[in-house]
């Protein structure tokens, strides 16, 4: 289809494309949150992780691609984001990732592939380093592991259009509507303290990884993603040219074949 929305106007506009009819979806109750999941298509699972402030409805270009191609899709509102709701403890990454677990286990789901992007690849990796025994792959697009791998954050269009989309799908989806400036504030509180790995934790790591990042991260420093492949054994570095942090969005095709291609090597 060649879809392209490099300056994100479509998306502040409309969103992502709508996803399909799920297959399933529902709420796991899990350490004072009601974590919000759906399923689409059958096959191989392949959790597809968000980012900060989305929710799973950023994925609408890949999900369908997912279940052409053979998998099953599973998106999951992270706690606080989206349909998913929060307690009153500060946000972290291990806390959503042990969130992921409980919607595998009320899946029943043995083992999947994680896809994340951003704070979701964050998620995916720590789920990867800690319950390898239950994830088969990472794809890691577009995220740091320790405060060292972020640039100086810079105002753009580009950013600005996509708070935007992201401040009226809160407005729409959550159970606290007229809270997104405290949940803001709550998941930029997370972001700078963590994530904190150091490279004997990355080296630890034993499943197959793809650390994944744009050309034009507004967010990512290229040398913190060269890093992080050398840090994980057997890891792989894919550059994406002339996208930028929101490639899912900006050129779907793109990034949906540097999916697949990981995938296929996982789980033909």
């Amino acid at each position: 289809m060649d879809y392209r929305d490099d300056d994100l106007t479509k998306f502040e506009a409309h969103g992502a494309a709508p996803l399909p009819a799920a297959a399933h979806e529902g709420q796991v109750e899990h350490e004072g949150a009601k974590i919000w999941y759906a399923t689409f298509g059958t096959g191989y699972p392949v959790i597809l992780l968000h980012g900060g402030l989305g929710h799973s409805g950023n994925w609408g270009f890949q999900v369908p691609s997912l279940v052409k191609n053979g998998y099953q899709a599973v998106t999951i509102d992270s706690r606080g984001h989206g349909r998913s709701t929060r307690d009153e403890r500060p946000y972290k990454y291990e806390l959503m990732a042990s969130d992921v677990l409980a919607v595998m286990d009320r899946l029943q789901l043995n083992k999947a592939i994680a896809v994340g992007w951003s704070d979701g690849a964050c998620v995916a990796l720590i789920l990867g380093m800690k319950a390898a025994d239950r994830i088969a792959g990472v794809f890691f697009f577009g995220c740091n592991m320790d405060p060292s791998g972020t640039k100086e954050f810079e105002a753009s269009p580009v950013i600005e259009r996509c708070f935007s989309r992201h401040k009226k799908d809160y407005a729409e989806l959550s159970a606290t509507p007229g809270q997104f400036d405290a949940f803001v504030k709550a998941v930029g509180l997370m972001m700078k303290s963590e994530p904190n790995y150091g490279a004997a934790e990355l080296g630890d790591i034993g499943v197959p990884v793809a650390i994944v990042q744009s050309e034009h991260d507004e967010f990512i420093k290229d040398e913190h993603a060269i890093y992080l492949a050398h840090s994980i054994p057997g890891s792989e570095l894919v550059m994406l040219p002339e996208v930028s942090h929101f490639a899912p969005l900006q050129r779907p095709d793109q990034f949906n074949h540097v999916l697949l291609a990981f995938l296929k090597k996982i789980h033909p």
